[in-house]
């Protein structure tokens, strides 16, 4: 059973689809089956970042949650296109939400079935042998965002470290813990130079009192790709894929562990 980790942030613009994305990667480049579901179905943008061209998608979220298609034909294998071909290598799939104003629209206006969304991940997790589920979600409070952080595993929360974002993350946390999401965990961005990260650590573990990930800087080399491809793939020695890496092995041991507390 594939552990389902959601990626979330209390405000837009921590790099959440970006981290996914590159996640997936690491965690594949691991020799786990991952995939990748883009449930910011009023912005969606991961499928940008793993450079997936809009006419090479047929079905999306989108189509699946308003019943046009089924989820495993929203499933696109991405692993060729991320040279994930080595031996020992994993796979990744994403599976994309529409770009299409009036499907943007008819979601604004109508929801979705998140039930339905989590009932589909059996079949999915069954067809595609899955290790981790990753969900990129969309960020702030709505209804949908929390049924979906309901059925996680794993919650990760991104925040900067700055006072709105600490705040909003409170009220997150509130909300994981009266959800019941077994493990919840941090991870800090854009973090400038001159802030100490270990200091920065040490603050968000007081504060919140989980489990601090990784701490990822304000990187100039990050800003300029621009979404344009997989940090980690084009900067394999990167202080940022290090860190990412290490944030990978951690959600690998978490996806041990529950599949040790199953046996």
């Amino acid at each position: 059973m594939a552990t389902i980790v959601s990626i979330h942030s209390y405000r837009g613009g921590t790099g959440k689809s970006n981290i996914t994305a590159n996640l997936a990667y690491l965690a594949a480049l691991e020799g786990k089956r991952v995939a990748v579901l883009d449930t910011d179905l009023q912005s969606p943008g991961v499928h940008v970042v793993f450079g997936m061209e809009k006419d090479r998608i047929t079905h999306t979220l989108t189509d699946f949650v308003q019943n046009k298609c089924e989820l495993e034909e929203c499933a696109y294998q991405m692993s060729s296109d991320l040279g994930l071909d080595g031996e020992g290598d994993g796979e990744v799939w994403l599976l994309p939400s529409s770009m299409r104003i009036e499907d943007i629209m008819r979601v604004l206006d109508d929801g979705y079935d998140v039930g339905k969304l989590h009932t589909e991940f059996n079949a999915l997790n069954h067809a595609l042998g899955l290790d981790l589920l990753l969900i990129d979600t969309h960020p702030g409070l709505n209804r949908e965002t929390m049924l979906t952080t309901a059925i996680s595993d794993v919650l990760v929360l991104l925040i900067r470290p700055d006072k709105q974002d600490f705040h909003g993350t409170a009220v997150m946390v509130e909300v994981a813990g009266r959800l019941g999401v077994p493990n919840v965990a941090m991870v800090a961005n854009k973090v400038v130079s001159r802030i100490d990260h270990d200091d920065v650590k040490a603050k968000i573990t007081e504060a919140f009192g989980y489990e601090v990930l990784g701490v990822l800087p304000l990187d100039e080399e990050m800003a300029n790709l621009g979404s344009r491809g997989l940090f980690t793939k084009l900067n394999p020695e990167h202080q940022i894929t290090h860190e990412l890496r290490s944030i990978a092995a951690r959600l690998i041991a978490l996806t041990s562990e529950g599949d040790d507390s199953g046996d």
